[in-house]
């Protein structure tokens, strides 16, 4: 295994430096992306999540952003041992999490999350719930299997996200993210594959991001002023890679300006490189346009420490690790502010605390068995 090294010192120094989103300081630019990993029978987080998280955060992760879980709406999700973010037993499980967590010396939000078109009736935890979503349509095109959003179901959507903001800061969590990416049912809004709304929701990009700016707006008033709001979306679809939002950077800003005076504090922006240039003739990738655009901060994601992109590792075709120069080098000169790594992190719950001391070549390269486990 060939690892490229920078100095222990350069790398130590800049990814240690802690970074101030809204009321939230994070102790360094490292962070726990979300992985669904289904361990939560009853979507109740137990004792083995607890300490999945903590691990991670003992290890010098600063922020963690917990895998996806599901707002108190029917038609939220689709499966029972996915983790929910509402209900008695559900909330003192991750008030446990939050608590284990600050313990260990990190900080941690809860993301939030509604699939939208992408249930299928019939699924936990409630079977008879539709798939709904902005116009009916799933992302591969196909209608007449789910159901249009009316102004009551937009209204009980933004309700739920609202509540579930409000429990996560009186719970003891540092903050909250909301799914807009990857094709769920936020996303399904921004994007006109998925929007063929005639409404005041459907339309133009600045149309399409309507809905969302509402939710946004309602889960900003029901928590404190200083309580961070981080946003996290995509190009790309779980079923489509080739799928965007923006073919420029003038439509992204349409996109992205409504949801940060709404009161998006920081944005996620996912991609499954970090290192590829998102609009042609800049080599800024989609969080340097974000920060750029915005002037939010701005955390980005995408094979970290895997050489490839995580599709092919999740496939079992093996991933060596890669050196971090180019991340470095993007830090510091202020692309992004925050980075956010996945599976090298869910390979080896020490990756943070390797490499900031700089340790290397002591990195586990990611398999894919490691989504079997909490390890």
């Amino acid at each position: 295994m060939t690892v490229t090294e920078p100095s222990t010192s350069r790398a130590a120094e800049i990814l240690s430096r802690p970074v101030t989103v809204n009321g939230l300081t994070v102790p360094n630019r490292i962070v726990m992306a979300p992985m669904t990993r289904r361990f939560s029978p009853g979507g109740v987080p137990g004792e083995d999540v607890r300490s999945y998280y903590a691990r991670r955060a003992a290890a010098g992760v600063g922020l963690i952003v917990t895998e996806g879980t599901y707002v108190g709406h029917e038609s939220a999700g689709q499966s029972d041992d996915i983790p929910r973010f509402h209900g008695e037993e559900q909330l003192a499980g991750w008030a446990r999490v939050a608590e284990d967590v600050h313990a260990a010396g990190g900080t941690i939000v809860p993301q939030l999350w509604h699939i939208g078109m992408v249930r299928k009736q019939g699924d936990p935890p409630f079977a008879d719930a539709p798939a709904l979503g902005p116009s009916g349509i799933r992302l591969d095109g196909t209608e007449g299997t789910g159901q249009a959003m009316t102004r009551t179901d937009l209204d009980a959507v933004i309700g739920a996200f609202a509540e579930a903001a409000a429990a996560a800061e009186r719970i003891g969590f540092d903050g909250v993210e909301l799914h807009g990416a990857h094709g769920y049912l936020l996303d399904q809004f921004l994007w006109a594959g998925t929007n063929r709304r005639t409404d005041a929701y459907g339309g133009d990009p600045v149309a399409r991001t309507k809905f969302t700016a509402e939710l946004v707006a309602a889960v900003r008033e029901a928590v404190s002023p200083e309580f961070p709001v981080i946003f996290r979306y995509s190009q790309w679809k779980s079923e489509n890679y080739d799928a965007r939002l923006a073919e420029t950077p003038q439509e992204l800003e349409a996109i992205l300006a409504p949801l940060a005076e709404a009161g998006v504090d920081a944005f996620h922006a996912s991609t499954r490189r970090y290192w590829v240039p998102e609009f042609d003739g800049s080599d800024l990738n989609l969080a340097g346009w974000t920060r750029k655009l915005t002037g939010r901060p701005a955390i980005t994601v995408g094979s970290v420490g895997l050489d490839g992109d995580f599709v092919r590792a999740f496939i079992g075709e093996g991933a060596p690790v890669q050196g971090i120069d180019n991340l470095l080098d993007r830090l510091e000169r202020d692309e992004f502010d925050l980075v956010a790594v996945g599976r090298a992190l869910l390979q080896d719950p020490q990756w943070a605390a390797k490499v900031l001391s700089g340790r290397f070549t002591d990195l586990h390269p990611y398999e894919a068995a490691a989504v079997r486990t909490l390890s």
